[in-house]
């Protein structure tokens, strides 16, 4: 047993030494090439000199990115993700600067030029000690036996790797926005490699029908917490309490949470040993980074931040990400202009932030969830569920198929051959489960095709003042002028229809799904109030050539006048037949919502072409029916059951889920929900295995438990 310590200890300090010689040689090859870089060599301007002097600098500044970079992580975690990222490459410039005037000759070296030293030297040590760790896998090995034998002291594990007993953990890993037949293809022509492997032989995967709120915040919520119930869109106006709620909203997320809690009667379906990772709700998990529904609260009970801290407490993890940052939004502004000079249509505006945040989507969150994941494996976790949002916001802005989001698709399918190679190390067996949430629909944006918004064209609808840009266009003409005529109607009109709804509806979009609430109308307005207070306007919705469908009070109007009533058995089904199969299912079960809408708006579809008209400026949309956005997938290990029959809606897939938990022995269900608020659950994050900082590796082992 001391013989093997002393082994353990003897190759970590050959790898320190080894690492320390790398970033030896790296300064003094910047220091050669940057002619704002000067190692000093005090009286003695020899060779030797200058190379101890890189030496002492190398060393000093691994000393200070292990022990002083998690510090200044820690102090920055209030600091917007955007902004630290951008800092990164400051502090670490300034740590370099610190250690430089630590060595007795030091250097000279300009402020911005240290910025560039000190990135270089930190990927270089870690790309060295990555490359020492991965060829030692007995070090390797005693690393996962240190941490099961930790866990196992603090109450949480059985012991050494093995220890676990025979149950498989199982990691769900949501690829947001990936449709069905765009994961076929992508494994088909090559751009996923790691996926079609899988499918050849160890996977199955099928496809299944999203709700009619075709977007995340009710699929993963149906597929965490069992229930989606109420939640008809994206964005929808709640007349009880006069909120819009908003599904990316932290105070909303956490309302939506505590409400399928409630309605439930169970924690979630990573209740007990489970992680959520990136997600807009936390699935009853205790281990949490990145979720949406515990972001908004103070103080140590938020834990959003934590994964930030577990993945940027390593500085050459930083550098590596922040790099990776500026490429993307330097990527993205290339891709834009191209796009511009070639004339695509359909296109939609990029400029602004927007490049930041999909580099932020695209790299950011990608990192720090997938380093998150890696943690949760080597500690043994029963069941971790991840978002990985990188295609979804690529393919609003350039549209679900072409070179941009087959670049994504790519770097994906790099996240899970990592990530599959890290559970072959796993103290437990793990089964990984892929899935989507919704898929994505081309179209061209409802105002780019028809020159004016959703809003426009109610407002023209129920009489009220257009911008000018809407009223010269064709489709705001022929609104303009169904309301003159609907104004010819009979004086002898009662005082209530002729008041209206005050000043005007409220009018939100959620991808190709529109919604219109009266505020002034008490409860749900029915179709003969709507009718009696503005004549004019779903006839102008029903009629115009980018509208779908309405629902209004049970009953669906299409074109032409057609009208069929949900309570009568095969209307529905046939007026709305051109959406596909469970359409008129999807629409009954939202008419009961208590918050739908006054009148819900589908966009048209082209079943030839695919292609829906959003609301929102995007050219890849998801929200409502029509076309790949309702067809995601789901992708799981031969070891599992099948699915069994078709999969209609997130709460089935959330059955299966539970189903494959208690097959691996993983956390049994239903559990009683936390004591009030029943969304206040305990965080607590894991650090990913690296590095701690600078050219010396982490003393402490992969996925290192740590409270924030």
């Amino acid at each position: 047993m001391v013989r093997g310590r002393w082994r353990t200890a003897g190759g970590a300090l050959v790898r320190v030494i080894l690492v320390w010689a790398v970033s030896t040689l790296t300064m003094l090859a910047l220091a050669g090439i940057l002619p704002d870089f000067r190692l000093r060599s005090g009286d003695d301007d020899s060779i030797t000199q200058i190379g101890l002097t890189a030496a002492l600098g190398a060393g000093a500044f691994g000393l200070l990115s292990a022990l002083v970079w998690p510090v200044l992580v820690r102090a920055l975690l209030l600091v917007p993700a955007l902004v630290l990222g951008l800092l990164v490459f400051f502090l670490n410039g300034s740590l370099l600067l610190i250690a430089l005037s630590l060595v007795p000759a030091g250097g000279e070296v300009a402020p911005e030029t240290a910025v560039v030293v000190a990135a270089v030297m930190s990927a270089v040590a870690s790309a060295t000690s990555t490359a020492l760790a991965v060829r030692d896998d007995e070090a390797y090995r005693r690393r996962l036996y240190r941490l099961a034998d930790r866990r196992r002291r603090k109450g949480r594990g059985t012991g050494a790797p093995g220890a676990f007993g025979s149950a498989p953990g199982l990691v769900f890993l949501q690829l947001d926005g990936v449709g069905y037949e765009v994961l076929r293809r992508a494994a088909g022509s090559g751009l996923m490699p790691t996926v079609s492997d899988w499918l050849d032989g160890s996977h199955r995967i099928v496809s299944w029908r999203t709700d009619w709120s075709s977007q995340t915040g009710a699929s993963q919520l149906g597929i965490l917490h069992g229930s989606n119930f109420d939640v008809p869109a994206f964005r929808w106006y709640e007349k009880d309490t006069g909120e819009v709620m908003v599904c990316n909203r932290p105070t909303s997320a956490a309302e939506l949470q505590r409400r399928a809690v409630e309605r439930t009667a169970d924690g979630g379906l990573l209740t007990l040993d489970g992680a959520s990772r990136g997600n807009l709700f936390s699935g009853g998990a205790d281990q949490l980074a990145l979720v949406l529904s515990v972001s908004a609260r103070r103080g140590r009970a938020n834990r959003s931040r934590a994964g930030y801290f577990a993945y940027f407490s390593d500085p050459a993890n930083a550098v590596r990400t922040a790099l990776s940052f500026v490429a993307e939004a330097c990527r993205e502004t290339g891709q834009s202009l191209r796009a511009r000079i070639r004339g695509d249509r359909p296109r939609v505006a990029r400029g602004g932030l927007y490049p930041l945040i999909r580099a932020f989507a695209t790299v950011v969150e990608r990192d720090v969830v997938v380093a998150a994941v890696i943690g949760d494996m080597l500690a043994g976790r029963a069941a971790v569920y991840a978002d990985l949002v990188a295609y979804d916001e690529v393919a609003h802005h350039s549209g679900p198929h072409g070179r941009d989001t087959d670049r994504v698709l790519q770097r994906l399918d790099r996240s899970l051959a990592l990530l599959a190679r890290v559970a072959e190390h796993a103290p437990r067996a793990y089964r990984i489960v892929l899935l989507s949430d919704h898929g994505q629909s081309p179209g061209e944006t409802f105002l780019s095709r028809y020159g004016l918004t959703l809003k426009d064209l109610v407002r023209a609808g129920c009489g009220l003042p257009v911008s000018r840009r809407a009223g010269r266009t064709r489709s705001g003409a022929e609104a303009r002028a169904a309301v003159l005529a609907a104004l010819h109607r009979p004086v002898e009109e009662d005082a209530e229809a002729s008041q209206g709804p005050g000043p005007g509806p409220v009018v939100l979009a959620s991808g190709n799904l529109g919604l219109i609430s009266f505020p002034d109308v008490p409860g749900r307005a029915s179709r003969e109030r709507v009718e009696r207070a503005y004549p004019a306007l779903l006839p102008t919705l029903a009629n115009h050539p980018g509208v779908g469908f309405l629902l209004v009070d049970g009953v669906v109007l299409g074109r032409g006048g057609t009208v069929a009533r949900l309570d009568v058995p095969g209307e529905a089904e046939e007026l709305l037949a051109p959406f596909g199969p469970g359409a008129a299912g999807a629409v009954r079960r939202t008419d009961t919502f208590p918050h739908v809408a006054d009148v819900m708006v589908n966009s048209a579809y082209d079943p030839r072409t695919g292609t829906v008209h959003a609301f929102e400026e995007q050219i890849g949309s998801h929200g409502g029916l029509g076309g790949e956005q309702g067809h995601p997938f789901l992708m799981w290990p031969t070891e599992l059951s099948d699915p069994g029959g078709e999969l209609a809606g997130a709460e089935a897939v959330h059955g299966v889920l539970r189903r494959w938990l208690r097959e691996a022995d993983g956390p049994q269900l239903p559990v009683a929900p936390r004591a009030a608020p029943p969304v206040a659950l305990p965080a607590e994050d894991s650090r990913p295995e690296g590095t701690t900082g600078g050219i010396f590796p982490s003393a402490a082992t992969p996925a290192q438990d740590e409270n924030h």
